[in-house]
């Protein structure tokens, strides 16, 4: 017999993360086990308003599986549970941590990949004035990829603050849906100028299709125009890759296979992660693997991370140990 349980933590933020949608000082999380036989496995989710999730409602959607994982109900059954989101992440990820310690092998194992090690994450800049970021980008100034935060006007600024104080950086700009299809163009042809490698969503996920009518100077990722296999049909034309988080997935299981059905189409891979910590950061590190761009610095931004966690070598993350998930 198998026993669910969940609960919700608040994970202090270093200092304040900002987007173009608000700042906060601290990540909201819910944390899913699953006991069977002596065995715990456990997944993190972290709940996104931008998606009408909230803790409670993660928690609710959590309990209503309740029943069925203590019956034995399995990754697959849960695909059919649990809509692609935060609650059905945790409890997946809960599933594959159990399997794995109660086979004595590790997750990759189970998937039959090498072990995830020396992987090179992204390091985030908030959202801020010219020279505040520039400050921070050099700071930063040994990370080989630096992800910086934009939300509209003086964002060209921004990024050539960065660029100047971070010259040797390999740089990622996520705009979070903050620009408009009028400045489309122009923004992307500066962020070319200022040798940006990826442009991560630009536009609103409900009004993206003026990126069919550009050419594209910069590569353009989907992020909130992509959740699972089932957004891929509509991005033909619109992306050039995607950005697989678990949380939007609903878990390494959808996850996995949407690195495969995206890859078949035509579309690069980024890997990326909601605020939260290397117990989050565990399940991505198997996509991270198949990833052209990886952003799992999440427990890099906390005030205090998970003990056992990853380690962090500057940016390079180093094989999760099997006490943290796996």
């Amino acid at each position: 017999m198998r026993r669910l349980s969940h609960r919700p933590e608040a994970l202090p933020i270093r200092g304040a993360f900002t987007i173009s949608r608000g700042s906060r000082t601290e990540t909201l999380a819910v944390v899913c086990e699953i006991e069977q036989g002596g065995a715990t496995g456990r997944g993190e989710c972290v709940p996104y308003a931008r998606y009408g999730e909230s803790v409670e409602s993660v928690c609710e959607q959590i309990e209503s599986v309740a029943g069925s994982i203590s019956e034995g109900a399995d990754r697959t059954v849960l695909q059919g549970l649990l809509p692609a989101g935060a609650a059905r992440n945790a409890v997946d990820c809960a599933l594959w941590d159990l399997e794995a310690k109660r086979a004595g092998a590790r997750v990759w194992d189970l998937i039959g990949m090498a072990a995830p090690d020396r992987i090179v994450t992204a390091y985030t800049l908030s959202l801020d004035e010219p020279e505040r970021m520039a400050a921070a980008a050099r700071a930063a100034g040994d990370r080989p990829v630096l992800k910086i935060k934009l939300g509209g006007g003086g964002d060209a600024e921004r990024v050539a603050a960065v660029r100047e104080a971070a010259p040797r950086a390999r740089l990622i700009v996520d705009a979070n849906e903050g620009w408009s299809p009028a400045e489309l163009e122009a923004r992307i042809t500066a962020m070319a100028e200022l040798g940006v490698a990826l442009v991560e969503q630009p536009l609103p996920a409900a009004d993206d299709a003026a990126l069919m009518r550009i050419d594209r100077a910069v590569p353009v990722c989907a992020d909130e125009s992509c959740h699972d296999r089932a957004s891929l049909a509509r991005l033909a034309g619109r992306y050039d890759y995607i950005n697989i988080k678990l949380d939007k997935t609903g878990g390494l299981t959808e996850a996995l296979a949407l690195v495969e059905e995206a890859e078949r189409r035509g579309l690069g891979i980024m890997v990326g992660c909601m605020l939260s910590s290397s117990l989050a950061m565990a399940p991505a590190m198997m996509v991270a693997a198949r990833a052209s761009f990886v952003d799992l610095d999440g427990p890099l931004l906390l005030a205090r991370d998970r003990e056992p966690g990853i380690r962090y070598e500057g940016s390079v993350m180093r094989t999760p140990p099997p006490e943290l998930w796996g």
